[in-house]
């Protein structure tokens, strides 16, 4: 029986995938409607750590206009 469980990936991971920096990355996904499937501790420093679906985070990355500000010269 293959394995259902959804990939996950930490806020970190998801912002390196989209190319920007992790507060960047989870303004981003609010914006789009990305819930977060939980929130961890991390082993170490013992803080929250956000994890989203993989499948969503490539959708969005897939749907982003990649570009400059067009209202400057």
């Amino acid at each position: 029986m293959p394995d259902t469980t959804p990939e996950l990936w930490t806020t970190e991971e998801a912002a390196e995938h989209l190319g920007i920096k992790p507060k960047s990355a989870t303004g981003l996904l609010s914006r789009r409607g990305v819930k977060r499937v939980d929130v961890i501790r991390h082993p170490v420093s013992g803080r929250a750590v956000a994890r989203w679906r993989a499948d969503e985070i490539r959708s969005v990355a897939a749907d982003r206009r990649p570009g400059r500000r067009t209202d400057r010269p």
